[in-house]
């Protein structure tokens, strides 16, 4: 009886350490079955402006392994002009303003365009920014008259609806003054569409897909790149986002399933007779914070 009560305590010990070495190992497995459950955290996806209104193409997942990209790119010394104070101040004042003569202009000509201009403005936008240098975009230039004008029934059709329905009051009063609806005549006189997709991801020679980070931003970036490109060569155009007609003009454009609409232009000259409210821009000071 003493021997068993001597060695009572060393029992009780042994029990507690395989009980917790159990516990451990329970908690360890449970932990790497919630990390198999959760979503791949992936921050350059852009929640918040992502596309909704494509949710029945059921998508497979992105590949998460390295994806056989040329690690071994080349770099080589950059050479930057540079400007003297005057010339910069001269320079930045006379861009913007060019820019600040950009208006959204709804009532735009038939009058033909050279084919060169419109080539010339994208391969500006191609020269944005992208996340890993993706280049996550794609320009759809429409002059086919039918096409345009199937573009313009699609976007009427809904563009109908959500003013009537999905809009709300609110919305649609606060475009009141701005004398819009849904009627769009110059997808029809314009002389060129551009719809900008983006990719959502893309293909590797093998057939994987290819992750494209902060693709939306990206290709955001490039759209203002591309409104700056157009001021600059004369053109006008209007931003419009057609709501809830993604996925019929993707398939009117026979686009993959990897691109979802994100912007539309209807690019040209103004008409003649033209008119544009009368706005006015924030000052500098209620734009622009200095720490």
């Amino acid at each position: 009886m003493a021997l068993f009560s001597s060695l009572t305590p060393v029992f009780i010990a042994i029990i507690c350490v395989l009980i917790g070495v159990i516990l451990k190992k329970t908690n360890g497995e449970k932990e790497k079955q919630e990390t198999k459950s959760k979503p791949v955290s992936r921050p350059w996806v852009d929640e918040d402006l992502k596309d909704g209104t494509d949710h029945l193409v059921e998508e497979e997942e992105v590949d998460e392994e390295w994806q056989g990209l040329d690690e071994n790119v080349a770099h080589v010394p950059f050479f930057a002009e540079r400007y003297s104070e005057a010339e910069m101040i001269k320079r930045s004042q006379a861009f913007y303003e060019l820019l600040n003569k950009r208006r959204s202009v709804r009532f735009l000509s038939d009058e033909p365009v050279p084919r060169e201009v419109i080539d010339n403005v994208i391969r500006t936008a191609g020269t944005s920014p992208s996340g890993a240098h993706t280049e996550p975009w794609t320009f759809v230039v429409v002059e086919d008259p039918d096409v345009k004008h199937k573009i313009r029934e699609i976007v009427e059709e809904e563009e109908e609806i959500n003013y009537k329905k999905r809009m709300g009051d609110k919305w649609v009063n606060d475009l009141k003054r701005l004398r819009t609806n849904w009627i769009k005549e110059y997808l029809d006189t314009a002389p060129y569409l551009i719809l900008i997709f983006k990719q959502v991801y893309g293909r590797l020679p093998n057939g994987k897909k290819k992750t494209h980070y902060y693709n939306e931003i990206s290709v955001s970036i490039a759209c203002g790149i591309l409104l700056a490109a157009l001021q600059n060569a004369g053109l006008y155009t209007v931003t419009t986002t057609p709501l809830n007609c993604g996925p019929q003009l993707r398939a009117l454009l026979r686009r993959p399933a990897n691109e979802k609409l994100l912007l539309l232009l209807p690019v040209g000259y103004p008409k003649r007779d033209a008119t544009v409210p009368v706005l006015t821009r924030k000052p500098l000071e209620d734009i622009m914070v200095v720490v």
